[in-house]
């Protein structure tokens, strides 16, 4: 798959602050990651600490909070890694969140539908 990045805004749902940044777009990583700086700045504070493996094959823990997020037209809440000041990734949860896949020929996100597969439409709530 190609390598590319997109305009990225994140948010604190709790006080409606947003930064814009620019993020590459990693289907590989399950959440979406950006400075530890912006996301305090923003107000964020971590609520869970979450152990992930990362190519080396090593684990390492990074602290993880709800954030909002909007790119490819789309917005929702997606957790967000605590990272280092040169990592800024956009994860597969948070494009499965805003319902978005990559295209990476054009380089673009795009708008996808929400799939519910085994739910039978006639079943009675």
């Amino acid at each position: 798959m190609g390598v590319f990045r997109v305009p990225l805004e994140i948010g604190n749902p709790a006080n409606q602050r947003t930064e814009i940044v620019e993020a590459l777009v990693d289907t590989g990583a399950t959440f979406s990651m950006v400075p530890a700086s912006i996301l305090r700045e923003l107000g964020l504070e971590p609520s869970r600490t979450v152990t992930f493996r990362i190519a080396s094959g090593e684990s390492v823990e990074y602290p993880t909070a709800w954030a909002s997020f909007s790119a490819g037209g789309r917005s929702g809440m997606a957790r967000v890694i605590f990272g280092p000041e040169d990592q800024y990734l956009l994860g597969a949860t948070t494009l499965e969140d805003l319902l978005l896949v990559p295209d990476p020929i054009g380089e673009r996100l795009v708008p996808t539908e929400a799939l519910l597969l085994s739910f039978h439409v006639n079943q009675p709530m």
